[in-house]
């Protein structure tokens, strides 16, 4: 070998550690976000720097560097800056660009979901109390965040019995022309026949607002010796209404379990982990009361600290929400002082973080740090079990590993109408609801009821649809595709991956067995013969579960698609005819049949029509007449 062939190629790209350092001098000493990116250009991972020259110098040193930072390093191709004005804006832009591009060696957490609140509305002369989720367009007083729906629901019904406050639609209550069921039931008081006048009702929305502003006991009190008062009088009828009203109260109070009187507006955040495995559990105390907890497994490195865990995730947690004044932690979070500094820039108002030491609020951290305990433990449970269902899979299939995706497909429809293509997805963490589709069957040309053909139309949208985006597909392959059906379905699948080139999924189908009894149900692979498990196989169970959840994610989205289609109205088609203008014409004429039937002249003597309007109108039924 001569030397000139030891000698490094000069024009090699530079990697890890030398790619890094060649940024160095370029950079410059100022607050900024980094992204170190694969050789792919798929981002590794997001950081924040005080100085960005100083930040990214220590990870081109040599040594002295964790195994998995060692390992990101090395993986290193390329890398993206993005100066900022601040520390605390590099902070938030950090947690905003992980939350989106979920970095594989950030500490990252699956956040899918607004949280709900109650809202009272401010809108209309009798102000409406309902469940209220995303972006705060209406006026009104918002009260959350709810840890879940169904908490919302259990207070929402509560609150009617206790306050008596409508929950209809505006279009509802202006067109009551006597008391409905909540009303016989005491669950509203009627305003909109006008069985209490506004000056009553305002009352109750008072009495509401306080007691959600956490002044339930002194709404109680008042309630009390109104009641007391009216037993006195004799008036038995009120005095049992006022009473029901403060069981009502009570009955919410008892439910939340804990009710802090050390602070009122709160969040905390306890953190227990096991391994790699990390559980982080949320409590919302608003007003003082307990508003639910909702456990978050994030998806962190085998090294990262529990200060990092938290800083990040908490930093995640508030990107599109509103921090309250006090946050409680379970351990001190990294960059604490910063990170409530970004918070309180965000909201507008100081936001602490406080490790708390003794007293309350350290015994509430407590519980909810043994609530991430059993949390975790239940979930490493399951996900052992899960495990061991996926391996089974893999056995059973010939498959090299067991499935990390697995895609479910089933139709729904009756006759051919409003037909629904569904796809739900699983893997190592059970169901991933946030993966679910559905397709809307798109095809003029399609037999009514074709289900072959609805099979092929769904199979042929995602997957191609796939094949485009290299991107999203690398993360969105599945190992495993399940169809429900038989040996036709099978054919259907294996002609769309064929035309597409598609040669490394697993493709089964499933058939319900005679009778549809669940248990003798058959199984059919491309090229062999059908086959069937024993009725006491867990495998059996699992696959039947995901046929299961297929079907009702089905079902569930073609109802959604009939419903609104009967909903629908031709009025709403028409250019220029708005909600005012559509009630006047379906009062005038009494059905969207009779106005397609009305002359110009009949459709001008409608009040609000003008000639032009009259005329869209009739054009748009009589259109090609």
């Amino acid at each position: 070998m001569t030397k000139d062939d030891d000698t490094p190629n000069a024009n090699a790209p530079l990697v890890g550690a030398a790619r890094i350092a060649a940024y160095v001098r370029l950079l410059p000493d100022l607050p900024g976000v980094y992204r170190m990116l694969d050789a792919k250009g798929d981002v590794l991972y997001v950081g924040k720097a005080k100085s960005l020259k100083k930040r990214v110098a220590a990870y081109a040193k040599s040594g002295g560097q964790t195994e998995r930072i060692a390992r990101m390093i090395s993986e290193t191709r390329d890398m993206l800056f993005v100066t900022t004005a601040s520390e605390s804006e590099a902070l938030l832009l950090e947690s905003n660009l992980i939350k989106r591009l979920k970095p594989r060696y950030n500490v990252s957490f699956r956040d899918d979901k607004s949280f709900p609140n109650i809202l009272l509305r401010e809108d209309h002369p009798f102000p409406q109390l309902v469940k209220h989720r995303g972006a705060r367009t209406t006026k009104g007083h918002y009260y959350g965040p709810f840890a879940s729906a169904g908490a919302v629901n259990r207070t929402l019904n509560t609150l009617q019995r206790a306050f008596l406050l409508r929950s209809c639609s505006d279009s509802v209550f202006e067109s009551r022309t006597r008391p409905c069921l909540l009303y016989q039931i005491k669950r509203c008081s009627g305003p909109c026949v006008g069985r209490i006048d506004s000056t009553g009702y305002h009352e109750l929305v008072h009495e509401a607002e306080d007691f959600l502003s956490g002044k339930s006991r002194s709404i109680q009190a008042q309630l009390a010796k109104e009641m007391d008062a009216a037993a006195a009088a004799l008036d038995f009828e009120r005095a049992a209404i006022l009473r029901d009203r403060i069981r009502a109260m009570s009955h919410i109070q008892s439910n939340q379990g804990i009710n802090p009187t050390s602070f009122t507006d709160a969040d905390v955040f306890a953190l227990f982990s096991q391994g790699s495995d990390v559980c982080i559990q949320v409590f919302f105390f608003r007003a003082g009361q307990n508003w639910g907890n909702r456990p978050y497994f994030p998806r962190s490195g085998a090294h990262s600290s529990a200060a990092e865990i938290l800083s990040s995730f908490i930093a995640q947690f508030y990107d599109e929400r509103e921090s309250p004044p006090l946050i409680l932690v379970s351990d001190p979070p990294a960059d604490a002082a910063l990170l409530a500094d970004a918070l309180s820039s965000r909201t507008g108002k100081r936001v602490e973080i406080a490790l708390p030491q003794r007293g309350e609020k350290r015994d509430i951290v407590e519980m909810a740090r043994s609530n991430a305990r059993e949390q975790l433990a239940r979930r490493l449970a399951e996900n052992s079990a899960q495990v061991q269902l996926l391996e089974g899979l893999a056995d059973l299939f010939g498959m090299d590993s067991a499935p990390r995706r697995i895609e479910v497909y089933d139709n729904s429809h009756i006759q051919g109408r409003h037909a629904v293509g569904a796809m739900i997805v699983a893997g190592p963490d059970g169901f991933e609801k946030g993966e679910y589709r559905k397709f809307n069957i798109r095809s003029e040309d399609l037999t009514p009821g074709d289900d072959y053909a609805m099979l092929r139309e769904v199979l042929s949208r995602r997957f191609g649809r796939l094949l485009k985006d290299e991107d999203t597909a690398r993360a969105k392959w599945p190992d495993l595709v399940l169809i429900d059906g038989g040996e036709g379905q099978l054919s259907i699948a294996c002609q769309v991956f064929a035309d597409l080139g598609i040669e490394d999924v697993e493709l089964v189908a499933i058939s319900k067995g005679p009778d549809r009894d669940a248990g003798r149900e058959h199984f059919y692979r491309p090229g062999q013969p059908p086959f069937r498990l024993d009725l006491k196989n867990p495998v059996l169970y699992y696959l039947q579960r995901l046929r299961d959840e297929a079907h009702r994610f089905a079902i569930g989205s073609h109802r959604k698609r009939r419903s609104k289609a009967l909903g629908a109205n031709p009025l709403d088609e028409v250019a220029g005819v708005g909600a005012a203008r559509k009630r006047a014409l379906l009062q005038h004429f009494g059905s969207a049949r009779a106005v397609s039937a009305a002359s110009l002249t009949d459709l001008q003597s409608v009040e609000g029509v003008s000639a032009t309007l009259a005329k869209k109108i009739f054009d748009f039924f009589h259109a090609g007449g």
